[in-house]
């Protein structure tokens, strides 16, 4: 699943060149991707409007709609966002197709068919995003306010940094590398961490996300960028997916472990038990 940076990527990708289009149309070729409302209401809801704005919030990108209403989309699996010129073919498994106003079309494709597009007001929004915790590249997202969202907790970090209610938009390859950078085993208990680890975790989370997407994201799957361009990422993680191979830092074989059914890699002289 896309996690927030490469969110973040398609989202500034977007913010560059989609705020002020008007969509002049719209088409649903698979129905199940629309959620909360029948394909027509999407269709007619979205054309005419005029795109005003582009954010994200955790692994959501939110299209600010000239009538208040944000066109959200949550890419899961196998989603992208592909804008393409005019006279351009459809890309493969495209769910859901928007028209502008220069002749350009915005695709939604999903091999998988998992990633869903709905319309809501601010004051009316999902039940997944008002339950979401802080975003993690905020001033506001302290050591203090990472404490505060671990205390007491008796699960293990990893799990603890994969729950959206505790910090929104990070999943499993930016929590290894956040925690790896931080020097710390993804089994201790989240509630156990010191003040310094805390500190540390927070950096670790920070920067993790910061390189994720300023190499356009992890691409090891379907994920792409606005331009269907895959993120190279993958070529810059330290301990993701590097099982049995020597630590960036210390020459251990790297291990893996598994919590909450997710592959979890570490290196166990750099992140002692």
């Amino acid at each position: 699943m896309p996690e927030l940076p490469e969110v973040e990527y398609v989202a500034r990708q977007l913010r560059a060149t989609l705020p002020g289009r008007r969509i002049t149309g719209a088409e649903v070729r698979w129905a199940r991707s629309i959620q909360g409302m029948e394909p027509a209401e999407f269709v007619a809801g979205v054309t005419g409007r005029t795109v005003t704005a582009i954010g994200r919030r955790a692994k959501y990108l939110l299209l600010t709609l000239d009538d208040g209403r944000l066109l959200i989309a949550h890419r899961r699996m196998s989603g992208n966002l592909l804008l393409c010129g005019q006279g351009q073919e459809a890309p493969p498994y495209t769910r859901v197709a928007l028209d502008l106003d220069d002749g350009r079309r915005l695709y939604y494709t999903d091999p998988r068919k998992f990633g869903r597009l709905t319309l809501a007001w601010l004051d009316a929004l999902p039940p997944a995003l008002a339950e979401l915790g802080p975003e993690p590249l905020e001033a506001a997202f302290t050591p203090t306010a990472l404490a505060e969202r671990l205390a007491g907790s008796r699960r293990a970090i990893k799990a603890a940094l994969l729950d959206q209610r505790v910090i929104a938009g990070l999943g499993n390859i930016y929590a290894d590398e956040a925690l790896f950078r931080a020097g710390i085993h993804p089994l201790r208990s989240a509630g156990s961490l010191t003040g310094a680890e805390i500190r540390r975790l927070r950096d670790g989370i920070q920067g993790a996300l910061t390189t994720g997407i300023a190499h356009g994201g992890t691409t090891f799957g379907r994920h792409r960028d606005l331009y269907d361009e895959a993120g190279s990422n993958l070529e810059h993680v330290e301990v993701y997916r590097r099982t049995g191979q020597p630590c960036v830092r210390c020459g251990t074989p790297i291990e893996r472990v598994t919590v909450t059914q997710r592959g979890t890699h570490y290196c166990p002289r750099c992140q002692p038990a």
